[in-house]
């Protein structure tokens, strides 16, 4: 197995370069800072393009803090954010208004709650209506663009949400809006975060469907950001799984879903229930304890106090990231040798 750095990927082929990226947040007392959380430690990650790649991990694990760095919406502490080539960190760091509204204008965002994502005093035609005002769009064209993107994403006849206020329509409805809101820009890349979390189980595979169709028609990359499994296995390209602020293993997600190889992605395996009637009094075989304080992280690997494998140099020295093959590495001193 080769020994690789930070970093592991290709900026070649990538629309959305991050390599090892850090987002500290200051923790305080009076007037001193005493210590710092490690949101992100270090992430080294690539967004090909019309790619799929699924971040996933439980909560508090940094996925959101990592959609926001690469926003600009968090400051960045260290590492590099590199956009169709361009090196674009210190314009994160000190974000202009020109900055600002060039760049969301290539890369859409959906929250995880739509109710808390758009404003409740603005009906539907005006809250699309406001990015393409921002950016100067012709007026002519504004309905034509919200009568097309709502039909899109299933929202139809478009002509009867115009003038409807969020509280007038379902949660399911509000999420596509938010969709909407996110490609009305016509960008290249959307993050969406847990999209369909929040949403009914029965409309949760029509939303996912419903992004698979918008990637293929406008050639867009997604980076999908769950703590499920179940859903990232059909809609995904590749998976990141990330834990305490770093991510572990990274492959196409047929093998990191059949074949995993970080002790962490075999315990979100057997996390995921299971339908089978006979096996409903089988134990699973979770981790045992808590995710590490990310004030106060462990030496040596993340997991390493959880882990069954453990060695001693797990507790002593971080991990590298270990190349096992194109495109599938991992953060685990199992596979060292």
């Amino acid at each position: 197995m080769a020994y690789v750095s930070s970093a592991t990927v290709s900026l070649s082929s990538s629309i959305l370069y991050v390599e090892n990226l850090k987002v500290w947040h200051p923790v305080k007392k009076l007037f001193s800072i005493i210590g710092y959380v490690r949101a992100v430690d270090g992430v080294t990650l690539d967004v090909k393009p019309r790619e799929v790649l699924s971040i996933v991990g439980e909560s508090g694990c940094g996925k959101t803090t990592l959609a926001r760095a690469i926003l600009g919406l968090v400051p960045i502490t260290s590492g590099k954010v590199i956009f169709e080539g361009i090196d674009i960190t210190e314009k994160l760091r000190k974000p202009t208004y020109a900055f600002r509204k060039q760049y969301s204008s290539k890369i859409g965002y959906v929250q995880q709650d739509p109710y808390s994502a758009v404003p409740p005093f603005m009906n539907i035609k005006n809250i699309l209506e406001e990015p393409l005002r921002i950016h100067k769009i012709p007026k002519r064209e504004r309905l034509t663009r919200i009568l097309n993107v709502l039909s899109e994403v299933g929202l139809t006849p478009p002509e009867e949400f115009l003038h409807k206020y969020p509280h007038m329509i379902s949660g399911g409805q509000l999420q596509r809006v938010a969709i909407a809101r996110s490609l009305i820009l016509e960008p290249k890349i959307v993050i969406a975060d847990e999209p369909v979390s929040m949403l009914d189980a029965s409309i949760r595979i029509d939303v996912l469907t419903l992004f698979n169709k918008l990637r293929e028609k406008h050639d867009l990359s997604i980076i999908y950001i769950t703590h499920d499994l179940a859903t990232a296995k059909y809609f995904s390209n590749r998976i990141a799984i990330m834990y305490a602020g770093q991510i572990v293993e990274v492959g196409k997600a047929r093998d990191v879903i059949y074949k995993p190889k970080h002790p962490y992605t075999e315990s979100l395996l057997e996390a995921i229930p299971d339908p089978d009637p006979q096996n409903r009094f089988v134990f699973r075989k979770v981790l045992p304890g808590e995710p590490p304080n990310l004030i106060n992280p462990p030496t040596g690997c993340r997991l390493s106090p959880r882990c069954p494998h453990a060695v001693s140099i797990c507790k002593e020295k971080e991990p590298p990231y270990i190349k096992l093959s194109n495109d599938r590495y991992v953060k685990c001193w199992l596979y060292s040798r």
